[in-house]
């Protein structure tokens, strides 16, 4: 069994998450949520998935939940998780660290695209921490629906929300940590970050270092199959 969560006392969208926590209600639930005010500017709520095919992204369990900060502008167009240069670049580092996508159940800690227009463009703006926490009822639901034998968090928003704003991933990545309540969890760079570096040598470094670290989350998924 997996453990519950509790969301008592945590303010934001714990109001709006049914106690039944299938995938299917959940992602039917997700758009009218009003935790916070992010919804104003999104386009939907994008909730998380596995790939492999429709009955998968609704029911299966997943051995590895991946989670990342916030859709971006793609994904809050298309409704879907890391679709947009992100998710490409984690589809090429999860098949270089031996990992397939398709079994990998991919979430972000929070559901609505925060952005800052610039120009035509709609450009990422990072989460306050009160919006991660309004959110976390939804992705305790999903950690709940799953039940994954290991969570990879992916940048410091989803690494901090789970194992506290203490927690540096760039001392700590790779390594397994432990928060009560959740299972294993190996925090990584985000994607994201990598696609930001400057130098096409940082950019090399940087991925490097998460397929290592996904080779590392791809060991001990094999070490604890059931």
């Amino acid at each position: 069994m997996c453990p519950r969560i509790a969301t008592d006392g945590i303010p934001g969208a714990a109001a709006f998450v049914p106690d039944a926590h299938s995938l299917a209600i959940l992602q039917d639930a997700v758009q009218r949520c009003r935790g916070c005010t992010l919804y104003r500017n999104a386009t939907q709520a994008v909730f998380g998935e596995m790939q492999a095919s429709p009955a998968n992204r609704n029911g299966a369990k997943a051995q590895i939940m991946m989670i990342g900060e916030q859709p971006g502008d793609r994904e809050d167009k298309e409704g879907r998780p890391f679709v947009g240069p992100a998710g490409k670049l984690l589809d090429r580092c999860l098949k270089a660290g031996g990992i397939d996508r398709k079994e990998v159940y991919v979430t972000n800690a929070v559901k609505h695209f925060k952005w800052e227009p610039r120009g035509k463009l709609r450009i990422h703006k990072k989460p306050a921490a009160s919006e991660v926490l309004a959110c976390r009822p939804w992705l305790e639901a999903e950690i709940d629906a799953v039940c994954p034998r290991l969570i990879v968090c992916l940048g410091a928003v989803a690494a901090q929300g789970l194992l506290g704003t203490g927690f540096k991933v760039t001392k700590s990545h790779g390594t397994l940590q432990e928060a009560e309540g959740l299972p294993p969890i190996v925090a990584t760079a985000h994607p994201a970050s990598i696609l930001r570096a400057l130098k096409i040598e940082d950019r090399e470094r940087q991925t490097a270092s998460l397929i290592e670290d996904l080779r590392k989350a791809a060991a001990y998924r094999t070490s604890h199959a059931a």
